[in-house]
């Protein structure tokens, strides 16, 4: 029988070790999936590469994870935000590296490495700093640079409800980059509302079926999700 519910934030997220890259879904607060955050910190897990829209908003969730030490490298397209102080104070210090990618390249380039394909082309970029030392090309008159797929060892997501088979639906704007992030990691852990029985969700209104999800997990959200 195929079960990939678990009861244990720690028994899942024990496989995770220190180096390791992680997309974390959410845009700002909206489908952060901060207990499976927090179940990181508290295993002590270092030197991680992060792949996240934002940098963390004041103390909560990825911004806790980037203060407790925890990362050393983050790919995003939003590192500053009003109440980004802690990402701020870190790479101001020189104790974290950044990798500055627009947001349509970032899920583009997710897209890409969950759908199996090689570097992709795109024209956002091209002529500015984030170009540089990348190959380009002339498309039927337009400039397009090079863009290599961004692949994880593991993808911590926030979904509304799932069922042991790790089918996920989501609730409105929180699904955001969850989707195509559980496509293009190793390893899937899911934090859900509430695990239903097989059936109870709706096939057409499933988002991530379940050969994407390797874990999901059950919580109680420790704060409402907020514009989603």
């Amino acid at each position: 029988m195929i079960d990939k519910s678990s009861a244990s934030l720690k028994d899942v997220l024990s496989q995770i070790k220190d180096g390791s890259t992680i997309m974390i879904g959410g845009f700002g607060t909206a489908g952060q999936p901060a207990e499976l955050i927090d179940g990181l910190i508290e295993l002590g897990i270092k030197d991680l590469v992060i792949v996240n829209n934002n940098a963390g908003n004041g103390d909560y969730g990825l911004a806790k994870l980037l203060k407790a030490g925890a990362v050393r490298k983050i790919i995003c397209s939003f590192p500053r935000q009003s109440d980004s102080y802690i990402f701020d104070e870190l790479y101001r210090a020189g104790k974290i590296e950044l990798e500055l990618v627009p947001q349509g390249n970032l899920a583009c380039r997710i897209q890409a490495a969950g759908m199996g394909l090689g570097p992709i082309y795109t024209p956002t970029g091209f002529g500015t700093l984030l170009a540089e030392g990348k190959p380009t090309l002339n498309y039927e008159g337009k400039e397009f640079v090079l863009e290599n797929p961004i692949k994880a060892d593991f993808a911590l997501i926030k979904a509304y409800k799932g069922d042991r088979w790790g089918n996920l639906v989501y609730r409105k704007s929180a699904r955001n980059f969850g989707p195509i992030m559980a496509m293009a990691a190793d390893v899937t852990i899911a934090q859900v509302a509430e695990v239903v029985e097989l059936g109870e969700l709706d096939p057409e209104h499933i988002i991530t079926p379940g050969i994407f999800v390797q874990h999901v997990v059950s919580v109680a959200a420790k704060q409402p999700e907020q514009s989603a």
